[in-house]
Parts: C-alpha cells; sequence; structure tokens
C-alpha cells in the first residue's frame, strides 16, 4: 500500500489524442486553395463521372435466368468437369489410369447438366408447394426422394 510506483504517468494510462497539423492544407478533389493551384475546371474530362446504373432486386436475377434458358452452351467448364470424372474414377476403379475420348466426356457433361436442370426444375416446385420462392436443401431431398433416385 505504500507503494512508492505511482501509475498516473504509466503508458498503459496516458491516452493520446490526434492533434490537427495547420502546416499543410488539406485539398480535396474538386476544392481550391487559396492561390489556386488545385483547382479543377467544370469541363474537365476527370470531372465526368458517371454512375453505373442500378437495377431493383431480382432483375438482373430475371435476366440472366432468360439468358440462360435461350442458350444451348454448356454451364459447368469442361476442363474442371473432366478432372473431376478422372478423379471419381480414379477412386472407384484403382490406381490405374484410363483414357478418355473427348467425346466421351462431352456427353457425360451433357447428360450430369440436363439431370441437374431437371432436378432444378422439381426442387423449384417442391419449394413453391411449400409457398417459398427460395429453395432450400430439403426441397432437394423431396424431388430426389419422389423421383427415385
Amino acid at each position: 500500500m505504500g507503494s512508492s510506483t505511482s501509475f498516473k504517468n504509466s503508458p498503459a494510462s496516458i491516452k493520446k489524442t490526434p492533434s490537427k497539423s495547420s502546416d499543410t492544407p488539406k485539398v480535396k478533389a474538386g476544392s481550391t486553395l487559396s492561390s489556386g493551384l488545385a483547382r479543377n475546371q467544370p469541363g474537365d474530362p476527370t470531372e465526368i463521372k458517371t454512375q453505373k446504373k442500378r437495377f431493383k432486386p431480382g432483375t438482373v436475377a430475371l435476366r440472366e435466368i432468360r439468358r440462360f434458358q435461350k442458350s444451348t452452351e454448356l454451364l459447368i467448364r469442361k476442363l474442371p468437369f473432366a478432372r473431376l470424372v478422372r478423379e471419381i474414377v480414379q477412386d472407384e476403379f484403382g490406381t490405374s489410369t484410363y483414357r478418355w475420348q473427348s467425346v466421351a466426356v462431352l456427353a457425360l457433361q451433357e447428360a450430369v447438366e440436363a439431370y441437374l436442370v431437371h432436378l432444378f426444375e422439381d426442387t423449384n416446385l417442391c419449394a413453391l408447394h411449400a409457398k417459398r420462392v427460395t429453395i432450400m436443401q430439403k426441397d432437394i431431398h423431396l424431388a430426389r426422394r419422389l423421383r427415385g433416385d
């Protein structure tokens, strides 16, 4: 109790507040100093800023749905899908490497994407039946069970 050490001036108890420096004035873009050094003219091309158009929520999603429904291209990239196929075959059938024709991998990818599209259609119907617009994992489970998968 009769400690000679005082905690008033210890570094942990001293709070420093940031001091404002009046040496150099801070200049924002488009503002001017008293000498007029950083002044931008109204017609300068750097002044023109176009703001990106914001669409209402859901508009872009509906546009993407229409675009993907019109198109017939594959949505899963070919090389990652081929790697996945090779990995699954290697895990299932051992260490020997199998050679794949490109049309075989392509046919497999077409079948997989058709299966997934049909599964998501059924999943969406399950979600709508539950009076929801968001699909959930339980909708996928129900759709697969109803299909017999």
